[in-house]
């Protein structure tokens, strides 16, 4: 059972932070996993059990070792997370319920942090007919919850047909968090219950999310097939006129 973290594995992430080499890391392997990885991966399976019966849902526990694709200079990572989201192969184009552990403390909440154009254009489309369910949700995440909406945002602004609507329209990705340092609430089951409210309140904005994605995929999948149905359809030979004219 999860029961909080410890100001070592924060000192640990610190530690990796500025000596993101494996001299350093591995005669400290052993709090790495009984201080970070193993806390997370109790927290990760509490944190999805109200999901698990949600057809799609699942969850994933991040490991400190970095992908190949990062520098090879940067061995490690100095945030670890907990993602619990719909299956998809890009998880970051996938709206996401998340949990992160830094130096500086926790952060969680919902994000899709690098969607595609076209699904955000879907999202401002929608917002455009009816703004309403999606004002409301955010409105009691930031009252009720104490939560705080970001995202990167585009250079230039999007033409935007309310002005209430512009902090949207703006945006290229979305999330709505909370962030926690307290060590009263980080070292103890505080911070489960706190996360596990702050998920369930933002489930509703992952489904808006999701639902959108979801159009966008069927509106693609539609389009190709109706280009491979254009390209299979076999060409008819018209006659030619002929170029001579004729004399009545």
């Amino acid at each position: 059972m999860f029961e909080g973290f410890s100001q070592e594995a924060l000192e640990f992430l610190l530690g990796i932070r500025h000596n993101n080499n494996k001299e350093w890391f591995e005669p400290r392997k052993a709090i790495y996993t009984e201080k970070i990885y193993e806390p997370m991966k109790a927290f990760g399976e509490e944190l999805f059990a109200p999901f698990s019966d949600i057809d799609g849902m699942m969850y994933k526990v991040g490991r400190i070792y970095r992908d190949e694709n990062f520098a090879p200079y940067l061995h490690y990572r100095d945030t670890m997370w907990i993602y619990v989201r719909y299956d998809a192969w890009y998880w970051s184009k996938t709206p996401t319920l998340y949990f992160e552990l830094s130096p500086e403390g926790a952060e969680f909440g919902f994000r899709i942090s690098k969607p595609e154009a076209a699904v955000m254009e879907r999202f401002r489309s929608q917002l455009s007919e009816d703004s309403k369910p999606f004002l409301d949700m955010i409105s009691e995440l930031e009252e009720k919850y104490g939560l705080t909406v970001g995202g990167d945002e585009y250079k230039r602004k999007k033409p935007c047909p309310e002005p209430k609507l512009e902090p949207y329209f703006i945006k290229k990705g979305f999330s709505v968090y909370a962030k926690v340092s307290d060590p009263d609430e980080l070292f103890s089951r505080k911070v489960a219950e706190h996360t596990a409210e702050v998920f369930k309140a933002v489930q509703p904005v992952n489904d808006y999310f999701h639902e959108i994605v979801e159009i966008e995929e069927l509106a693609k999948a539609i389009e190709k097939e109706g280009k491979l149905q254009a390209q299979q359809e076999p060409e008819i030979n018209m006659v030619k006129a002929p170029d001579v004219e004729f004399m009545w």
